[in-house]
């Protein structure tokens, strides 16, 4: 049964010179409940569009975003927002924490757009990820690997259905990648969440049974960097 169906779904932005570019159009992509995929695809190819699009991020120009039986794409703002609070984790390859907040605010502040914050099941989040003696300090006083099990963290903390990440392990050094990849894909899979990768890495990308290339899936012609 499919967790994620998307259908025939399109997204352009228009360029400086006023002209309209198709930067996704991915005719069809499906996830199944527990699935733990890797997107392969190289800067400039659309592959954070795309996730930005199913999670809710933005609004596609037309298709269909299937997430269990509700359309991503056939929602308002708020709608989106609710949804996405409601059944997905985001994990962003720059962190996105509040630096202005601790570790376990920074999860619960993450909580409170779903089902609401809680502190119990924020400190045993920090705790699984190895934080729960790092609760009251802040992004500035962690290394870059444990600014990234926060991230983690707060991304399980609602139980999401659906956990997107992208390139997570790009600001990281070899050893704190490996340790965090498979804290990812660990704490995926104790908590019943599907995983949406994407990567360029072709060492994150060794670690999964199923990759499957983004140049192909998405048919819109793109510029890649080099």
């Amino acid at each position: 049964m499919s967790l994620l169906a998307v259908s025939a779904l399109q997204k352009s932005f228009r360029t400086p010179e006023g002209e309209r570019k198709l930067i996704v159009d991915v005719p069809q992509f499906t996830l199944a409940a527990g699935q733990q995929l890797a997107l392969r695809g190289e800067s400039g190819s659309g592959k954070t569009t795309f996730l930005h699009l199913i999670a809710g991020i933005l609004a596609p120009d037309s298709g269909s975003i299937l997430l269990g039986e509700r359309d991503m794409a056939a929602l308002g703002e708020s709608a989106r927002d609710r949804l996405r609070a409601e059944s997905i984790g985001y994990i962003f390859q720059t962190f996105n924490l509040l630096q202005g907040y601790s570790c376990l605010e920074n999860v619960m502040l993450g909580m409170a757009f779903g089902v609401g914050a809680d502190r119990e099941r924020a400190t045993a989040m920090l705790t699984r990820v190895g934080l729960g003696h790092r609760l009251g300090h802040y992004p500035r006083q962690l290394s870059t690997g444990q600014q990234q099990r926060v991230a983690v963290a707060r991304a399980l903390a609602n139980h999401p259905k659906l956990v997107l990440a992208d390139e997570p392990t790009g600001n990281l050094d070899h050893k704190n990648a490996g340790e965090s990849l498979a804290l990812i894909r660990e704490t995926c899979r104790e908590n019943g969440a599907t995983l949406l990768l994407v990567s360029h890495d072709a060492g994150v990308l060794a670690t999964f049974e199923e990759v499957q290339d983004f140049a192909v899936l998405n048919r819109a012609v793109t510029e890649v960097a080099p």
